[in-house]
């Protein structure tokens, strides 16, 4: 019982410490749970009857026992999560690293499709310019052409036909000067857009709280996620837990198939005299108040002796 009591303050220090991260309060708050440990071990042990009726004893022990399990696994888990420290430490960087992707992917959706509208839409204007200044460049190709008489009529001439495709050309010359100042000022715009969304999106990043992964749950978590992955460490923790119970219930068990012994005898005794000492004071006392009402009637003085007597008989 002592050194499960022991076994439970080192481990409810070490857990308490990973929470406070003050090596004083581990150590008090360890003390004072070893203690209770220790304080409940002897009451689950000393409070366990020996009366020779072994199924009798085997009944009541059970809650004792389940206690005594519940108990060890508490203890062991902390202790688990020590032993296992440099394996678990480099799972929390993993978990980490997790962590802070999944914070940055959440940041980044919120902006992925104000950025594709604002993108997409630079490209349509872009892809306009382009069109038009293709257009452009065909009709002066063609009034060219026609010109020199390499194309169109064939004859080299700037007589009417000429005339008409140079206006066409001139025409969408001026179009386009124009369809590019108008989409040169919105795609400045939009660019700038696409630019402060950036620099939003980078500022919200880089004010992530990039809290350490460092606490109890966390810790717990990367001992469930070694020990899914490594059967060599699902098989450490197990008998580990195994180990405490042992330790634990072995009181219990040792009480209930050991004999009925001298303390058992003296306890009964100690018991039986409490009980005989309670009888003797509980019919003073009764004693005492019949005599003080003597004075009354014969009814009430029998009233009083068969309700005393009765609560006598029930105690």
């Amino acid at each position: 019982m002592f050194f499960t009591g022991l076994f439970a303050a080192l481990a409810a220090g070490y857990a308490l410490y990973t929470v406070f991260e003050n090596i004083w309060i581990a150590i008090a708050c360890g003390l004072v749970w070893g203690l209770l440990i220790f304080n409940l071990d002897r009451f689950i042990v000393s409070s366990m009857r020996k009366e020779g009726k072994f199924r009798k004893e085997l009944l009541m022990s059970i809650p004792r026992i389940l206690l005594a399990i519940l108990i060890s696994i508490v203890i062991a888990k902390p202790l688990e999560l020590k032993i296992f420290e440099k394996e678990i430490n480099g799972e929390l960087i993993v978990m980490d690293l997790q962590q802070r992707a999944r914070q940055e992917a959440e940041v980044k959706a919120r902006f992925t499709s104000t950025q594709d509208s604002l993108k997409s839409e630079i490209n349509t204007l872009k892809q306009e310019v382009q069109s038009k200044t293709m257009l452009r460049d065909d009709l002066q190709r063609i009034a060219r052409e026609e010109a020199d008489g390499t194309g169109g009529s064939k004859k080299r001439n700037l007589g009417p036909i000429y005339k008409i495709k140079q206006t066409n050309a001139e025409a969408a010359e001026k179009e386009l000067i124009q369809l590019k100042v108008d989409h040169e000022n919105r795609i400045t715009s939009l660019e700038k857009r696409v630019h402060q969304n950036d620099s939003t999106l980078m500022a919200e990043i880089a004010a992530i709280e990039k809290a350490k992964v460092n606490g109890p749950a966390a810790r717990i978590e990367a001992m469930s996620r070694i020990t899914q992955q490594n059967n060599s460490m699902w098989w450490a923790e197990w008998f580990i837990i195994l180990l405490f119970i042992a330790l634990e219930t072995s009181p219990v068990f040792v009480k209930l198939i050991s004999g009925k012994g001298p303390y058992d005898n003296l306890l009964k005794v100690e018991e039986h005299r409490f009980a005989t000492i309670e009888i003797e004071e509980l019919a003073k006392i009764n004693a005492e108040i019949k005599e003080r009402n003597s004075g009354l009637s014969q009814m009430e003085r029998e009233y009083i002796t068969e309700r005393l007597d009765a609560a006598l008989k029930s105690s």
